[in-house]
C-alpha cells in the first residue's frame, strides 16, 4: 500500500503548473500496481480548500483512496523526528503533523508518494519513497 502525501493531491486538485503532470503520473502508475491511501492528517490538510466535508469527499472519491487510522506507535516516532528537526539548523517551517505522515508510513510498512523527499529521507531514512 502507498500513502499519498498531501502535496501530491494538492498538485492534482489545483492543477499546479509545475507539479501536476508528475503527481498525476505517479498516482496513476501507483494505482496500477498497488492500493493508495490517506490518513486523517492528510485529509485535514486538504480540508481548508473545501467548503464542506462532502465536497472534499467528492474530490477524493475518484482516486479510490483507502482511509487509514493513525497508529499510536507513529505518534512517538513523529515526535522524536520533529524534535530532531527543531534542534537542527535552518528554517523551522514544518509542523509536527507533517512528521506524523512519514512516521505513519514507516511504522505501517507503507511506501510514501511525496514531493518532499529531503525531509523524509533525513528524518525517516528507512521509509521507502516514491519521489522526484
Amino acid at each position: 500500500m502507498i500513502l499519498v502525501d498531501t502535496n501530491v493531491l494538492i498538485d492534482v486538485f489545483t492543477d499546479d503548473p509545475k507539479w501536476r503532470a508528475w503527481s498525476e503520473d505517479q498516482l496513476l502508475a501507483a494505482a496500477v500496481t498497488d492500493e493508495l491511501a490517506i490518513n486523517p492528517i492528510i485529509y485535514a490538510e486538504l480540508a481548508p480548500a473545501y467548503r464542506t466535508a462532502a465536497a472534499l469527499d467528492r474530490a477524493l472519491r475518484d482516486l479510490a483512496l483507502h482511509r487509514l487510522p493513525l497508529p499510536y506507535e507513529a505518534g512517538f516516532l513523529a515526535a522524536q523526528a520533529w524534535i530532531a528537526y527543531r534542534r537542527s539548523d535552518g528554517i523551522k517551517r514544518s509542523p509536527l503533523p507533517d512528521f506524523y505522515i512519514g512516521a505513519h508510513a514507516q511504522v505501517s510498512g507503507l511506501r510514501l508518494l511525496t514531493r518532499d523527499a529531503i525531509r523524509y529521507r533525513t528524518y525517516f531514512p528507512k521509509l521507502p519513497l516514491i519521489a522526484p
